[in-house]
């Protein structure tokens, strides 16, 4: 354990001091870290309770969703029977199912027919093997269409996805910075602000809707003549969503709105295999879209979210059946943001404030001068009683903890992570887990030395021997933390995070630097006895 060639050594040097490194910019201010290089401007948020700002619990409309689910299978119902020309009456949604009653001449076609509406459950990586409608005959004609648990599950997921997006979006349009939104629980939206102190504002901008248009790109003029005003009186200059910006001439008249589109999906291609969007009309919509891209074949068409242009395919053919794919050399990650970009279109489920805060700039300063104040006391305390109970190697122990904690809010800047309360109460907590991990080691030298052995012997059996109890107690408090990350929300987190980051660099200092530290000491002095 004591000995150390030169490149190790000088890997564990390098490491330490590039990850402590990360930590520089927080002791600057912030406009002066804007003039540093991209990858020099990662940093430490502070959270809600340390900086202040406003908090804001959503809740989405279950029932809502579920009525919603269940009137786009009555649509599709009622579009799949006319298609196929095939009678029915009485075509109704209740609780759980949609019903529909069908001639027994026809229910042989109709069976086939409506068990097509029914998809398996998942997106790019697989199915879960369940199918989001359970198609059964009732008898004497009637066909029930039951949606069950697990797609209402899954639609409600969806919502809280595409929710997440608008409220993203909006939310910037305010200039705020590092907002945290994050889904908690099944049906919830977690929206924290730091430093904006009046939630009306915040309320307003999340009480508006993504606005999704389908409109023609205008041929008649060029993108750089309208740029120099030559922009025909029915259409208009729109840039696109995604960097370089690119100018498209669109025409004002909307051929399908957002609120026409049921759904979007990320996909493959079955023959190029290359990432794709299918996207799904109501029948209103449907039948837009189809006259729309009947009329316009050969002439490509854009899809535009809150005045941007997202995408601008040709129309290679008729699209008749309300639904169709986008494709554009999609990534698979693309072409998921992008299936959420067009989901967000549609109008997602109402979304109701059930709980609100404000947390003022005074109040948390407070709370930084408090945690200062327990970081300070708690340190002091504890580099003082290494360095009376251990003498040299408490000194050694304090060095090793030192970078330790430079180490955690290295990787933390690393991460943009948000520092709460509980997160400066886990660093703290890491520093005594820290000091415990050189408690067992130096104790471990004296039981070698009580034993007989000399010196360096001891040292180095003493590092041995006690990486297996070190190991074990860091690692079932890492067990401790990333339970505690699963299942917890908001400052429960920040606190797994920070402490299960303490706990992988204390393993490191314990191991590597303390231990490079005493072999450097041993090398140099050759003691017959050891200060401890």
């Amino acid at each position: 354990m004591l000995y150390f060639t030169r490149w190790k050594a000088l890997a564990i040097i390098l490491t330490a001091l590039v990850v402590c490194l990360f930590a520089v910019p927080n002791f600057f201010s912030p406009d002066r870290v804007k003039t540093w290089p991209l990858w020099a401007q990662r940093h430490i948020v502070l959270g809600l309770d340390l900086q202040g700002g406003s908090y804001l619990l959503l809740e989405v409309d279950s029932n809502y969703v579920k009525k919603e689910k269940l009137d786009q299978v009555r649509d599709e119902v009622r579009r799949v029977l006319r298609d196929a020309k095939i009678g029915y009456t009485g075509l109704s949604a209740r609780a759980d199912a949609v019903e529909v009653r069908v001639k027994d001449s026809d229910l042989q076609a109709a069976l086939p027919k409506l068990r097509e509406l029914s998809q398996p459950l998942g997106g790019l990586l697989g199915s879960s093997g369940q199918r989001s409608l359970e198609v059964s005959d009732v008898g004497g004609g009637l066909v029930r269409l039951t949606v069950p648990q697990a797609a209402i599950t899954e639609r409600i997921r969806q919502t809280i996805e595409q929710s997440i997006q608008i409220v993203e979006r909006r939310i910037n349009q305010l200039g705020t910075v590092e907002p945290l939104i994050q889904r908690q629980g099944a049906d919830r939206i977690l929206v924290q602000v730091p430093g904006l102190q009046d939630p009306t504002e915040l309320k307003r901008i999340l009480g508006q809707t993504a606005k999704m248009e389908f409109r023609m790109v205008d041929p008649s003029v060029s993108p750089d003549q309208a740029q120099q005003g030559r922009v025909p009186a029915d259409s208009e200059l729109l840039m696109s969503e995604q960097s370089p910006k690119v100018p498209y001439v669109i025409k004002r008249q909307v051929l399908v709105s957002g609120g026409d589109l049921t759904d979007a999906q990320p996909g493959f291609d079955q023959r190029t295999n290359e990432p794709i969007v299918s996207f799904k009309f109501n029948s209103s919509g449907s039948r837009k879209f189809a006259q729309a891209t009947s009329e316009n074949v050969g002439q490509p068409f854009a899809i535009i979210l809150d005045n941007k242009v997202i995408s601008a395919p040709v129309i290679r053919e008729p699209i008749t059946g309300g639904q169709g794919q986008i494709s554009g050399s999609f990534t698979v990650q693309q072409a998921n943001e992008l299936a959420l970009l067009l989901r967000a279109g549609a109008l997602p489920a109402p979304l109701t404030v059930i709980e609100e805060r404000t947390v003022g700039p005074g109040l948390g300063q407070d709370s930084i001068e408090k945690g200062k104040l327990a970081a300070y006391i708690g340190s002091i305390m504890v580099i003082a009683f290494m360095l009376v109970t251990y003498r040299l190697f408490g000194v050694f122990a304090n060095i090793a903890v030192a970078i330790n904690v430079a180490m955690i809010f290295g990787i933390l800047s690393l991460l943009n992570a948000t520092l709460t309360l509980p997160g400066i109460a886990g660093v703290v907590l890491t520093v005594g887990i820290a000091v415990d991990s050189n408690v067992l080691i130096y104790e471990r030298i004296r039981e070698e030395l009580r034993g007989g052995r000399n010196a360096i012997s001891a040292i180095d059996a003493g590092f041995r021997r006690a990486l297996a109890t070190i190991l074990d107690s860091n690692i079932t408090t890492f067990i401790a933390a990333a339970v505690l990350f699963y299942i917890g929300t908001g400052p429960v987190r920040g606190f797994a995070v920070t402490l299960g980051i303490g706990i992988i660099t204390t393993v490191f200092t314990a191991f590597t630097l303390t231990s490079l530290i005493v072999a450097g000491w041993v090398r140099w002095k050759r003691p017959k006895t050891v200060p401890i």
